[in-house]
């Protein structure tokens, strides 16, 4: 903080409170013997003892960096955001004008270079003019420069009802210690050194902490091209940087400037030429407004919360959440990120697009991370930061509620994931050593109370069903598909390709429940949202509610992303990670995320699901929306659709070897209560909004632009064993058309056919469940 001009001592206003303050420093003795010691001497070998008491340098005195800007980086190295309590950016003083260095010695200390640290010429020409009733000061630069750094360390360690402003709270005894620091701060550090902390110290005024700041700020300049009447300026504000703003008092400002001005040409550090040229220059701040904070993030505001909130719940920065807080926001430290901002830039105009001018503020989310390293590409959603600007959130729609260890993330909790689901029943298929192209019978629609599910982890599942017709149970409709033609016998690589919810239901009756748990518990899914109890921050998706088969609980984009990344990378789950870096003011490491993966589901496993997932983009529900390099060229890459029972939540979830995305368009802020039917979106109206049809473009629009960039390389084939086997079919199979070249507006159903219409595909239980 910035000191103020004030007497010597709050007493010192008549002669005989002179006396008295030099009684007081006969006592002390120390004190008359550290100030009339010349500088040469305070600081030469040869001390007398009785100037001991100022040898050393004080604990209490911690000259370590005052509080400072962190910085927020993508991969690249780009500034995604910066974060401060205090505007400051430190500099060397070799990257500061000369003009600004002579000219704050000018007026707050010409005898800068020639004193110990306390100036006993200084302090008598201050005593004998408050003497005669005209207040003036004698705090050096050193002493100043103590001043602040006592007042910025009780600031950073969340002490301000501690600092001391001279004039305000600052008594002799203040006074003395402030002294007894300055001579030890000299013998500790060179006169350039205790310049250049001073200057990246002092306030300016406007939020703007150091020279640094304050040149950006009231300049839009650095410090080291100020100019001289620039430099006489700000130099002139440490005194009051209020009372001499330039923005609210320019003539006050100008006189002030122009004294500074006269002082230097005084002291012979300009000339007469320099001098007037300065003065008859106008006082014309040019300013830039610092945008502090994820709000003003260049690009990813969500992501930069995203980072800000995982490093505030991190324990390695601190004990309690405040002193992490402080050490964030103060400590001047560098993050390094995953974020790809050539692959955030497309994000962003994908969901921006999804639903155009948006006046029924329907949501969009996209989130994309690396399989084999679970770093986190890109995070977008269709909101602003900012409240009162258009379609406003805080919530971040890509993440969970809360962290595993109960601490708040932000996130919206997730969205009924629907039939994007179905591949981890698929999964548990293989696992099983079955064939994806067994016939099984997608005709059975019911499947009542005492139907045999088989679970031998011991929870029993036939206390669900989709078909509750006991009138004292309630009533539910059967078990329903999207369209009328699917109930058949049908392979289940088929229903997983045609998202046939029948299929899905027939194959999960011929296997073990505990295993289609075991692998969606390995590849990292749970809910987005706390137990109801609140015991459990992310509580399992419980695969013994049947609803679940269809997407039922609620989880978000980045767990979806991370659990198809599973596929993609043979079988290995890799926890999301968003920070690779962490470096303090002094460039030392501190504790970042590190890759994190395990085995999780077999190769061979993984491998069929691939096959399985090519197959719903080459003929199956998401064949319009296949990714394409061009119109004619495609690569390898899987994916699933999904739609919740009432179309309120709409979904892409997909991969190649390097990439795996998730795509979500629905209701965000109405709690999913509402449905995405009978609506109009981007000028088009829909019966009811399927997972391909807006969600769909979105990730085929952003996955053609970015995934050749991560590797597209073909998938491996998965054994002929879980590919090949009999066929019982008793009618021939069907497919979807397909598509003869890739969605080109994002905002546009991705169809050239007629959209499904909107059916009940209620599971009995009053869950939701899958429907594309």
């Amino acid at each position: 903080m910035a000191t103020r001009k004030n007497p010597l001592f709050d007493t010192a206003t008549t002669l005989g409170k002179i006396l008295i303050f030099l009684g007081v420093s006969a006592v002390c003795g120390v004190l008359v013997a550290g100030l009339l010691v010349p500088a040469a001497a305070v600081s030469g070998s040869a001390a007398s003892g009785s100037i001991e008491f100022f040898d050393t340098l004080p604990a209490e005195l911690k000259v370590d960096p005052p509080n400072q800007t962190t910085r927020i980086l993508a991969a690249d190295g780009s500034e995604i955001a910066s974060v401060y309590t205090e505007n400051r950016t430190k500099v060397a003083l070799d990257q500061i004008s000369p003009f600004m260095k002579e000219a704050v010695i000018a007026v707050e200390d010409s005898r800068f270079y020639e004193h110990g640290g306390v100036d006993t010429t200084g302090i008598l020409r201050a005593l004998a003019a408050t003497a005669r009733g005209n207040k003036q000061g004698a705090s050096t630069i050193t002493q100043q420069y103590v001043n602040n750094v006592l007042n910025a360390n009780l600031a950073a360690e969340g002490n301000e009802d501690q600092i001391k402003l001279n004039g305000v709270n600052k008594g002799v005894g203040d006074k003395l210690r402030e002294m007894k620091l300055a001579i030890a701060l000299e013998k500790e550090f060179s006169k350039d050194q205790i310049l250049e902390g001073y200057l990246n110290i002092v306030f300016f005024n406007r939020d703007a902490y150091g020279i640094e700041a304050a040149s950006r700020y009231f300049f839009s300049t650095t410090a080291k091209d100020l100019t001289l009447p620039q430099a006489a300026l700000l130099a002139g504000l440490v005194n009051s940087p209020s009372a001499f703003d330039p923005i609210t008092n320019p003539e006050s400002s100008k006189q002030r400037r122009d004294l500074v001005l006269g002082l230097m040409l005084n002291q012979g550090k300009i000339t007469k030429e320099e001098h007037d040229a300065a003065v008859a220059t106008p006082v014309e701040p040019k300013v830039t407004q610092p945008k502090q904070g994820c709000a003003y993030a260049s690009s990813a505001p969500y992501f930069c919360d995203y980072i800000l909130h995982l490093l505030e719940n991190n324990p390695a920065y601190g004990a309690e959440r405040e002193e992490r807080q402080r050490l964030i926001y103060g400590g001047g430290l560098t993050i390094t990120t995953t974020l790809d901002p050539k692959a955030q830039a497309v994000a962003q105009d994908q969901v921006n697009a999804s639903a155009g001018a948006n006046p029924d503020k329907w949501g969009a989310a996209l989130v994309s991370v690396q399989p084999n390293s679970g770093k986190i590409i890109s995070m977008a959603q269709n909101t602003t930061f900012l409240p009162n600007q258009g379609f406003d959130s805080q919530l971040n729609f890509n993440v969970d509620q809360m962290d595993k260890d109960g601490n708040d993330l932000n996130g919206i909790g997730g969205f009924q994931p629907g039939s994007t689901m179905k591949p981890f029943t698929f999964a548990e298929w293989l696992n099983e050593g079955k064939s994806m192209n067994t016939v099984v019978n997608a005709a059975q629609r019911v499947y009542p109370l005492s139907f045999p599910w088989r679970n031998t982890c011991g929870k029993v599942t036939g206390g669900y069903s989709t078909a509750q017709k006991n009138a004292g149970l309630g009533t539910a409709d059967d078990l329903q598909n999207a369209e009328p033609q699917w109930y058949r016998n049908l392979s289940v690589l088929e229903g997983l390709y045609n998202s046939i919810n029948t299929v899905t239901f027939a194959s999960a009756a011929q296997l073990d429940f505990c295993g289609i748990q075991k692998v969606v518990d390995a590849v990292g899914l749970h809910s987005g949202l706390p137990s109801a109890d609140g015991s459990d921050p992310n509580p399992k998706i419980d695969m013994n509610l049947l609803g679940n088969l269809l997407g039922s609980t609620q989880t978000s984009p980045l767990t979806m992303a991370s659990a198809f990344a599973t596929f993609a990378n043979d079988g290995k789950y890799c926890e999301a990670i968003a920070i690779t870096s962490v470096t303090d003011a002094t460039g030392k490491q501190l504790p970042a995320q590190s890759t994190n993966c395990r085995d999780a589901i077999k190769p061979e496993v993984a491998r069929g699901v691939n096959y399985a997932l090519q197959e719903v983009l080459n003929r199956g529900s998401g064949s319009l929306i296949q990714p394409r390099i061009s119109t004619r060229t495609s690569f390898p890459i899987g994916a699933k659709t999904g739609t919740s029972n009432n179309n309120g939540s709409t979904w892409v979830v997909g991969h190649t070897s390097g990439l795996a995305t998730a795509t979500w368009f629905g209701d965000a802020l109405g709690a999913q209560g509402r449905p995405g039917q009978n609506i109009t979106v981007n000028g088009k109206f829909y019966q009811g909004i399927d997972g391909y049809m807006i969600a769909g473009p979105m990730f085929s629009n952003y996955m053609s632009q970015i995934a050749p960039g991560y590797g597209t390389d073909p998938f491996p084939a998965p054994p002929s064993n879980l590919v090949n086997g009999t066929t019982r079919s008793t009618t021939p199979a069907t497919t979807a058309p397909q598509a003869t070249q890739a969605p080109q507006a994002p905002s546009a159903p991705a169809a050239s056919q007629p959209a499904p219409q909107p059916s009940n595909n209620g599971n009995g239980n009053g869950n939701g469940s899958g429907k594309d």
